[in-house]
């Protein structure tokens, strides 16, 4: 199994596509990271064309066992963030 891109490789890979420089490509990048998480921490939901949409779901209050003592707690209701990839996306990698 290949190791994940770091942040340094992915900057890099997007100057090389952009043809621009390193310090563009990561201040792009720090921006759409930044404009993704306000929107999904007020609850909103983004659309990448072609990677997939990110959206914040609430789940309830639900009953949880501890696996170490067998005991059943309750554990508050909370948020989560979801990812759907693109039927693009998953046809590439089907290919």
């Amino acid at each position: 199994m290949m190791k994940p891109m770091t942040k340094t490789q992915l900057v890099a890979a997007l100057a090389d596509a952009m043809g621009g420089d390193k310090k563009t490509a990561g201040a792009a990048l720090d921006a759409i990271t930044d404009v993704v998480t306000r929107e999904i921490a007020a609850g909103g939901s983004v659309t990448l064309p072609g990677l997939g949409k990110i959206a914040c779901r609430a789940r309830p209050e639900r009953q949880v066992r501890n696996p170490a003592t067998g005991e059943t707690l309750t554990k508050a209701a909370d948020k989560v963030v979801k990812i759907t990839v693109a039927k693009a996306l998953k046809d590439s990698v089907n290919v």
